[in-house]
């Protein structure tokens, strides 16, 4: 028997993201560069903390309540371990993933944060040049301080994805629509559980909500219906009266009035392409979107945002998988902070991942180049998708499944890097 062992070639599409770490240690070694942002995920939010305003680090910091499901979703995060495999062809990753008939690069995608603006003025545009520069899809939110053609036109060639915060007025929500469509936004992410803002304590007593301001309401103010419906209304235009048009828009977008399933066929009557449900916590809800014909949900609870005292996300995706994952394309969103939290969430079935606050941090910290770099560390650096991929013995997204990870409770475990 021969013991030589055929060589292991990369795949010729598949990008080379682990060379972050190289370039890290040569930087220090070799030009005393060290990193802007850190690449210690324990240590993230305490730099941004530092220096970002007090109320763009609460806005984006704080959660529901006492922020019991934010640490329910890193809780969940610590309660499944890694089984690495040894003696495998894994120097060469494959991070690349289909999703709705697309190949894209990595298993990560952008989540779709609001008003970016209050953290650095590169705000949605920065950063969806910076996904499309590493390949990742952006999804854009309702909530932008930059309109849905300035984030188009700043994502040139990139993927993009279009989230809805579901307005009541279906002509506004019909424009919305056709106007992420003419922008080459390809897939439609709808927003299920904030159709009213849950009690926010850190933004509550700062008093601010920065919508009420017209700040994050711009994709309201660019709007050709919202607009004409405004000044017919109050006989001017948007920018001659913001307080009121904010409010106007607000109500709209944040009624306190929840949508239902059979509405979901005017999304699916002005969309042309996959529908995406976001803020499926339930197996049986998973299983009325199946029904309702959608293409794809995304098991999340807005980041512990929205409802306090919630499941986390993590806990509920292996049953939303088992009970779906055959019939529909399955997202996972919520508590993801590094590149190994990505590896579980594909093992235990989801098919990408959405990762929100760590980049919020990085751009907080420095810019569009900050969240870059928060990103890549993500993607490359000791706590990293791709290096610890291959550490554990996995060399694409196909091998990250149930054999390679284990449920664990030590009572020593604790939430970390909120």
């Amino acid at each position: 028997m021969s013991a030589i062992q055929k060589v292991q070639h990369p795949h010729p599409k598949s990008r080379k993201y682990g060379a972050y770490q190289s370039e890290i240690y040569a930087n220090g070694m070799f030009r005393n560069i060290m990193p802007t942002v850190t690449t210690d995920p324990n240590k993230l939010e305490e730099q941004a903390k530092q220096c970002m305003s007090k109320k763009g680090y609460n806005y984006v910091g704080g959660g529901a309540g006492e922020r019991a499901t934010m640490d329910a979703n890193r809780l969940a995060f610590r309660q499944w371990k890694l089984v690495p495999r040894m003696l495998r062809q894994t120097t060469h990753r494959d991070l690349r993933v289909e999703l709705f008939g697309r190949t894209h690069d990595t298993p990560l995608l952008i989540a779709p944060i609001g008003v970016q603006v209050i953290f650095h003025e590169d705000k949605e545009t920065g950063i969806a040049d910076v996904a499309a520069e590493l390949g990742i899809p952006y999804i854009l939110s309702t909530a932008s301080s930059s309109t849905i053609e300035e984030v188009a036109q700043a994502s040139g060639d990139g993927a993009r994805w279009y989230q809805l915060y579901w307005p009541q007025d279906d002509e506004v929500t019909i424009s919305l629509l056709n106007r992420a469509q003419k922008a080459g936004f390809e897939v439609l992410v709808v927003t299920l559980d904030t159709w009213a803002l849950s009690w926010r304590p850190w933004d509550l007593d700062s008093a601010y909500v920065p919508f009420v301001k017209g700040i994050g309401d711009q994709t309201g103010f660019s709007d050709p219906v919202f607009r004409r419906k405004f000044k017919e209304k109050h006989g001017k235009e948007v920018e001659e009266d913001i307080h009121n048009a904010a409010l106007e828009w607000q109500s709209d977008v944040f009624s306190g009035a929840a949508h239902t399933w059979d509405q979901l066929e005017l999304l699916k009557k002005r969309w042309n392409g996959p529908i995406v449900l976001k803020g499926i916590q339930h197996p049986e809800d998973a299983l009325k979107a199946v029904e309702a014909g959608v293409q794809g949900i995304i098991c999340s609870n807005h980041g512990g945002r929205q409802l306090d005292g919630a499941v986390g996300s993590l806990e509920m995706l292996p049953e939303i998988v088992e009970a779906v994952g055959d019939k529909i394309t399955v997202l996972f969103d919520s508590g993801v902070r590094t590149g190994v939290d990505v590896i579980k969430a594909l093992a235990l079935g989801a098919k990408a991942v959405l990762v929100g606050r760590p980049w919020v941090y990085g751009l907080g910290i420095a810019g569009k180049a900050g969240a870059r770099d928060v990103l890549r560390g993500l993607l490359a650096a000791s706590n990293d998708l791709d290096q610890s991929m291959g550490l554990a013995g996995i060399q694409n997204v196909a091998g990250c499944d149930r054999s390679m990870i284990r449920r664990c409770h030590y009572p020593g475990d604790r939430n970390s890097s909120n």
